[in-house]
């Protein structure tokens, strides 16, 4: 389903590579363990049902899990007011709204496809932004939504603890223990779990290196649907010097989800240029936002 979104190829080839490449290597993951003798059928049935529930409902897990509740045009006309507006503008269904009781100053969208989708903002933002900078965040979730991004990660990010399923069925099984079951055996148990610590550490890389592109992917989308992009930069300055009035333990129970939300929920000093970072540097996005407004200074 067609958007008014502008196309990223860019974003489009990292996540079919991303999904190609974690795919062959749980592909061979599974062939290690097989020879190794685990029963890895069950394990990948189990896994199997866990990511299609995961899957087919994303959205009510990511509520339930950030404390969202939807809210109707009645509850918050303004916040519904803006997204039909974009939702127009861009030519996409509208998601579902919801509102997050959190003072950390954030949005997330989650969903498998544009019908089956929900746009989540805490009541931090809603208090902080002005309606235009409001309105600059929602277009970049939008985005996330239009580039089915959002599923993408959900499924990418999921993977990731398959190796750790595996590690503790082998391990529960009894296949801890040395193959010829004496100290000069094969240590199949330290095996499956080296592997599997090579597995996760290689899928962490991937989805983090495709979460950081397709924050910027994010970014320029949106700017360019709203026209705007001096608002979402606004938003980013604003959000980002908020983040270190944040009480700690509030950034640490948000922590988790940074892969979703619009800005991490890190505390001042805390660098974000580095490769287990989940979004690019605020002087990154703040620098692609200011040329793509002097691109449209010229036009």
């Amino acid at each position: 389903m067609g958007t008014r979104f502008a196309s990223d190829h860019g974003l489009t080839s990292r996540m079919v590579v991303t999904m190609f490449l974690l795919g062959l290597l749980y592909v061979a993951f599974v062939g290690v363990l097989i020879s190794l003798g685990v029963q890895a059928v069950t394990v990948l049935v189990i896994a199997g049902v866990l990511l299609f529930a995961q899957y087919f409902l994303s959205d009510r897990i990511a509520l339930f899990a950030m404390g969202g509740r939807e809210v109707s045009p009645q509850e918050a006309p303004e916040l519904h007011g803006l997204i039909d507006r974009l939702c127009a503008l861009a030519d996409m269904p509208k998601p579902r709204v919801a509102i997050a009781d959190s003072d950390v100053p954030n949005a997330f969208a989650t969903g498998r496809n544009q019908k089956k989708s929900v746009v989540c903002v805490t009541t931090g933002i809603l208090r902080r932004l002005e309606p235009q900078e409001l309105e600059g965040v929602l277009a970049h979730e939008l985005s996330h939504v239009a580039h089915r991004d959002v599923a993408v990660m959900t499924i990418a990010s999921f993977l990731g603890i398959v190796a750790g399923l595996m590690t503790r069925f082998a391990l529960y099984t009894g296949l801890g223990r040395s193959r010829d079951n004496n100290t000069g055996g094969v240590p199949v148990g330290l095996i499956i779990m080296l592997v599997s610590i090579v597995v996760y550490a290689i899928s962490f890389l991937l989805t983090r290196a495709l979460s950081r592109y397709r924050e910027l992917a994010a970014d320029r989308a949106g700017a360019l649907l709203t026209q705007r992009p001096s608002a979402l930069a606004s938003a980013l300055t604003k959000i980002s010097g908020d983040m270190a009035r944040i009480p700690t333990q509030d950034l640490r129970e948000a922590a988790p989800f940074n892969a979703f939300y619009f800005a991490p929920a890190l505390a001042k000093g805390e660098s974000l240029a580095n490769l287990f970072s989940t979004h690019p540097s605020l002087e990154r996005r703040l620098e692609q936002l200011a040329k793509i407004s002097a691109q449209l200074g010229r036009g």
